[in-house]
């Protein structure tokens, strides 16, 4: 309620308690109990006469009124609950004087138990069925057009829509299935205050909410403030009653009944399901479970269908700026280049015209503003776009002179090129004169009513119709994304070509930041690719151990392929890469043999063949050749007559080989790396005796080496050598500048049984530890961020106390020379390298 003397506006709506209603709807009752369900301390006014009650309900032992099985059946939901989780559902839970659905949920530290009457139901068979219909559609507008008339068929309501919210929060019915008579709601739009903030939140809570008479009596709670001073939340509460606010509205409207199934979509509400039935009707248990499995599934779909058209979009936007990009590697003078290729920018994203100043000239394609109206749009970018991609749908808004062109130019995308010159390319669209039908006046949205003192919901939904002047279609996120592209890409090329110009200081800072630019690329694809390998589910049978053990060979292959490619120019031979993903295998009785010339790959095709041949390896060794004494491992590779390079892996003596009976991510990765990634060929045979791998390699990706030799190496039995045993009463220091890292190495040395080990992230921090601390063994990450631990390592050989450097860098040029025989490990920390080397160094 307003409080006295508070004006009333549509701010009381976005502050109605909507989630303590302290009410619920006619068609069930609930119990409230403490949170192991044993005793009830609050319930609905109609409890008793649903389900049979006598006596006191509050303060009673819930088995006491239900009885002993349906309460241990309820306590057993209960356990697997989690407070804010989703109901657990039980179905024709038995009672004294019936059966009855049963939706079970944790809020806080108690217990809500909502009854509805059974009633006869396969969810399940439902749901498949609806998803079952939308699975194999490819279009956005299909798939909401299908869905409606699905949910329509299949629930039996009088009108089902899907209303899809606007940027500023209005929502439009983009779609709809209704009985023949009534009248059509389709592309009407109904203001954002007809959903306040506090609903929106709770559809994000809680998926699906019915009503099952809009006229229907509210049953309170008892009490309705506990003994704290406290009413119930229901949030998740299938039953909660609705604030009367939104029944009249509904009313209005002529609605007796409404479902709503939320639309979620990367974590947002994207819109909504709502159903409306123009008699009570009252949706059962089984259907509403049916109906929410499918909102779920239907916003999965939705949001796939919608990256799939933004990478398309992508895909074809990068397509057109390569044409340019290659144009721009042998073309001198950048300006020039753009002013003569500008029409080809229109390729990128729908746009009526492309402006571009630069260097003080301004240059046109189609339609755009007027040379006159430049100096007003550069003086509005020097106070919005602060050097970002920046847009607006309604220029005028922001330059009333836009309001003189904007039979040109009504929107406008700008594209900064420089920080300093304030050069621009502009994207324009025409102004889209639309005429919107509005559910009513949505500047008149509510009034003051017989609802006390509260607002009420407008009485009128015909339709109001809205003209709107001085806008353009507005910019899709896609469009910024693209944007955004264009701006690194010739931002990059002007830096390039302000190289040939510049003096030296100037080349010198521009390559920096090149350089940064590159860096900044290069590990958003690392942290890109990682992302997709740890996304990657386990798999029926896998357990969470070999999950991680098989991520982390993942990641420490690609480690290895990236530190290559740095310290190799940008490649690394494939024999060295052979080495490092065999080596951990010559140590049993197997034999391996490498075959082949001095091939050089590129760095793209060394980090592709680098997770490639991992997968063989690992597999090798767990099911195939070099999981028995006995068993050999051949690989081979030439160089075709057209310089492509053909590999050869071919295993034997292993056990009987049969064919994956599931297709998962390492043999995905294996069968698919290779075309994907490098356009090459690979095929994988699960021969009886071993298996068999072929790829071919294109000869964009691959060289001779003029400084190799032919490698031809078999090694076997004699190649083994002792495994590292730690002493678990080992002492160690580990200076580390990364907690996270830090704790990633305790836990190995732990694995060990190795527990006293102490951290310090500073070389002072380790040299004052070492006042109190002596370790048999350290371990220096050389750098530390504002430093290194060379000073550390200068105080361990003092104490003659053995230590190993650690580095991620490609190169070792921070070691002094003096330390030239510690031994180095690699970063991220591989925990057999890591005993390893800690074994042989105690040994030494």
């Amino acid at each position: 309620m307003v409080k006295p003397g508070e004006p009333i506006d549509l701010t009381n709506c976005d502050r109605e308690p909507i989630h303590i209603p302290g009410n619920i709807q006619s068609h069930g009752c609930l119990l409230a109990c403490d949170a192991r369900a044993g005793m009830v301390l609050r319930h609905s006014a109609n409890a008793p006469d649903l389900l049979g009650l006598h006596g006191e309900v509050n303060g009673q032992p819930l088995e006491a009124l239900i009885g002993y099985e349906a309460t241990h059946t309820l306590r057993n939901a209960v356990a697997a609950l989690r407070d804010g989780s989703r109901p657990a559902l039980l179905s024709a839970l038995k009672l004294a004087n019936g059966a009855y659905d049963v939706a079970i949920h944790l809020n806080k530290a108690t217990v809500i138990i909502e009854f509805e009457p059974a009633t006869d139901g396969q969810p399940l068979q439902l749901a498949r069925t609806l998803i079952g219909r939308i699975t194999d559609i490819a279009d956005v507008d299909q798939l909401l057009r299908q869905s409606a008339r699905l949910i329509r068929g299949m629930l039996g309501y009088d009108r089902v829509m899907i209303y899809a919210f606007e940027q500023d929060g209005a929502g439009k019915v983009v779609t709809e299935a209704k009985r023949g008579d009534l009248e059509s709601f389709l592309g009407q739009y109904f203001p954002a205050s007809d959903i306040p903030q506090q609903a929106r939140a709770l559809y994000l809570q809680n998926t699906i909410r019915i009503i099952g008479d809009a006229s229907g009596t509210r049953i309170p709670l008892v009490p309705e403030i506990d003994v704290s001073g406290e009413a119930l939340d229901m949030s998740l509460a299938h039953l909660r009653s609705v604030s009367p606010i939104h029944c009249e509205y509904l009313r209005n409207m002529g609605v007796a009944a409404s479902m709503s199934i939320s639309i979620i979509v990367d974590g947002k509400l994207w819109g909504l399901i709502a159903c409306h039935h123009y008699q009570p009707r009252i949706l059962p248990m089984a259907q509403r479970v049916a109906a929410e499995m499918f909102g779920e599934f239907f916003s999965l779909h939705l949001h796939a269908l919608k990256q799939k058209q933004k990478l398309d979009t992508a895909n074809r936007a990068r397509s057109s700026l390569d044409r340019f990009l290659r144009m721009a590697s042998h073309h001198a003078d950048m300006g020039e280049l753009l002013r003569d290729h500008l029409s080809h920018f229109t390729s990128l994203m729908a746009c009526d015209g492309i402006g571009l100043w630069m260097n003080g000239t301004w240059t046109s394609f189609g339609s755009a503003p007027p040379a006159t109206a430049v100096p007003a749009i550069l003086r509005l970018m020097g106070s919005v776009a602060a050097g970002q991609v920046w847009a607006t749908h309604a220029m005028a808004q922001r330059l009333p002179e836009a309001e003189t062109f904007r039979a040109q130019a009504a929107g406008l995308l700008a594209v900064p090129l420089t920080q300093l010159h304030r050069d621009y390319l502009f994207f324009f669209r025409k102004e889209f004169e639309q005429t919107l039908n509005w559910g009513g006046d949505p500047n008149k949205s509510y009034e003051s009513g017989p609802l006390g003192e509260r607002l009420t919901p407008r009485k009128s939904f015909a339709i109001w119709k809205e003209t709107v002047q001085l806008q353009a279609q507005p910019w899709t996120e896609a469009d910024r994304e693209i944007a955004e592209v264009t701006r690194a890409a010739l931002v990059e090329i002007g830096l390039r070509h302000s190289e040939l110009m510049a003096e030296e200081r100037s080349r010198a800072d521009v390559r920096q930041r090149m350089l940064n630019e590159e860096l900044n690329h290069r590990v958003k694809n690392i942290l890109a690719l990682i992302k997709s390998l740890v996304s990657q589910p386990v798999g029926d049978g896998r357990s969470l151990t070999e999950y991680v053990t098989s991520l982390k060979g993942r990641i420490q292959a690609l480690s290895f392929a990236h530190d290559q490619v740095v310290r190799g120019d940008g490649g690394g031979m494939l024999s060295d890469l052979l080495d490092a993903e065999l080596s951990p295998y010559r140590n049993t009785a197997n034999v391996i043999r490498l075959s082949g010339p001095p091939v050089l790959l590129n760095s793209r095709a060394f980090s592709v063949m680098a997770l490639v041949l991992h997968e063989l390896s690992t597999n090798a060794a767990k099911y195939g050749a070099l999981s028995r004494p006995g068993g050999a491992l051949s690989v081979s590779w030439r160089l075709t007559q057209g310089g492509d390079c053909e590999i050869a892996w071919r295993e034997s003596g292993g056990p009987a080989v049969l064919p994956p009976t599931r297709n998962g991510f390492g043999s995905a990765l294996i069968d698919r790396s290779v075309p994907y990634d490098l356009d090459g060929r690979s095929a994988v045979t699960y021969a009886p005796g071993g298996v068999e791998a072929d790829f071919v390699l294109p000869a964009k990706h691959v060289s001779l080496s003029e400084q190799g030799e032919d490698r031809s190496i078999a090694a076997g039995p004699e190649a083994t050598t002792a495994g590292a045993n730690l002493d678990p009463e080992l002492r160690v220091l580990l200076v580390e500048d990364q907690m996270l890292i830090a704790m990633d190495v305790e836990g190995m040395l732990s694995d060990h049984g190795i527990q006293k080990v102490l951290t310090a992230a500073s070389a002072d921090e380790a040299l004052a530890k070492l006042a109190s601390f002596k370790p048999d063994v350290a371990i220096l990450d050389v750098n530390l961020g504002t430093g290194t631990s060379i000073e550390v390592a200068a105080e361990l050989t003092r104490r003659e106390i053995p230590f190993m450097f650690a580095t991620g860098y490609g190169n070792l040029s921070p070691i002094p020379s003096g330390f030239a025989d510690v031994p180095v490990v690699r970063k991220p920390y591989e925990r057999d390298a890591l005993v390893h080397t800690m074994s042989t160094l105690l040994k030494s």
